[in-house]
């Protein structure tokens, strides 16, 4: 079998393994109901690792999104492989997937470029970053015989305020009727190969006389307290700040504002290796520049809310040899 139809039957046995009853409810919340496609939703977040790895997760992203009326997808992917020290374009005309072609919207990308705020990417930029590549079939897969184009926007590492500036550009475009956001991100990367060993010694919260640590040859896990539950840890406790409505306050003026910081303090103290934090800020930013002109919290799109639905980890880590990566999917809806 060709790429093309093993890919595409991949695709659809993950999408059809989704089922609403399936979630889980420590993600997804105790006791609340999932029904797919998720009415309202704008966006999502979902991991772009190989597909044998985030795959499945990836799917349960998918599901939620209604594809009624959309027109245009933007893909928000980080940039893995050069320094960017903003966000930047794909000159493309189009992409080319194993199951069909996604014609990048040429006037939308024009209108960005003449915020004069976006940069271009190389056609070797381009080709080399899979965050927004492994989305690229997922999409054609979910909009199958719908007429849509694309706009990847290559986002880099970029402070809080530049994640605010690109959100504010991006608001106008990533709310209208006829658009719809992919989030590209996966979560923990964790063992040394990432030089990222990380680790709680016990459940959260922490008692008090209770630090985390940097596991090595010399500083082992608990026996009680496995990596692969510190890791899951340290994701939900960054998946908790995102989740919308704020879990820790009834919502209010500059609750998304609050959000931000909340998200951006937890990654400079834990420095988790999320390596989509950044299209996250720009997101966060998004909703910041809509929160302002009173779009949330009793204004003309009250009902906002941004929910997990899957947590994987691509294997159980048990000792400091070892390794994985963590993938989580969301969707935004309001």
């Amino acid at each position: 079998m060709s790429l093309g139809p093993k890919l595409y039957a991949e695709l659809t046995s993950w999408l059809s393994n989704v089922e609403a009853d399936k979630v889980q409810q420590d993600v997804y919340g105790e006791g609340a109901s999932l029904e797919f496609p998720v009415k309202r939703c704008k966006a999502i977040i979902a991991p772009h690792a190989g597909y044998s790895y985030s795959g499945p997760a990836a799917a349960w992203a998918y599901k939620c999104i209604d594809t009624t009326g959309i027109k245009r997808v933007f893909i928000l992917g980080p940039s893995h492989h050069v320094y960017l020290d903003g966000c930047a374009l794909s000159m493309c005309d189009a992409y080319e997937t194993p199951i069909g072609e996604l014609p990048l919207d040429r006037e939308t990308i024009a209108e960005l470029q003449a915020t004069n705020a976006f940069s271009e990417m190389s056609l070797s930029t381009d080709e080399d970053e899979h965050s927004i590549e492994m989305h690229l079939p997922y999409v054609r897969k979910v909009f199958e015989g719908i007429d849509i184009q694309i706009v990847p926007v290559l986002v880099g590492s970029i402070p809080k305020a530049k994640e605010q500036r690109f959100g504010s550009i991006l608001a106008s475009f990533l709310t209208r009727e006829d658009t719809f956001t992919v989030v590209s991100s996966d979560f923990c990367h964790w063992g040394s190969r990432f030089n990222y060993t990380f680790y709680y010694p016990a459940p959260l919260p922490l008692p008090q006389d209770v630090l985390p640590l940097r596991l090595s040859s010399t500083t082992r896990p608990q026996a009680d307290h496995p990596i692969y539950a510190s890791i899951t840890d340290l994701d939900h406790e960054g998946m908790a700040i995102l989740r919308l409505p704020p879990e820790t306050q009834a919502p209010a003026k500059k609750a998304l504002a609050a959000t931000h910081d909340r998200f951006t303090t937890y990654l400079g103290q834990t420095k988790n290796t999320i390596c989509g934090r950044h299209p996250i800020g720009v997101l966060l930013g998004v909703l910041e520049e809509l929160e302002a002109k009173d779009k949330f919290w009793g204004g003309a799109q009250a009902e906002l809310s941004l929910k997990w639905v899957r947590y994987e980890q691509s294997s159980q880590c048990k000792t400091v040899r070892d390794s994985s990566v963590s993938y989580a999917s969301a969707y935004l809806a309001f």
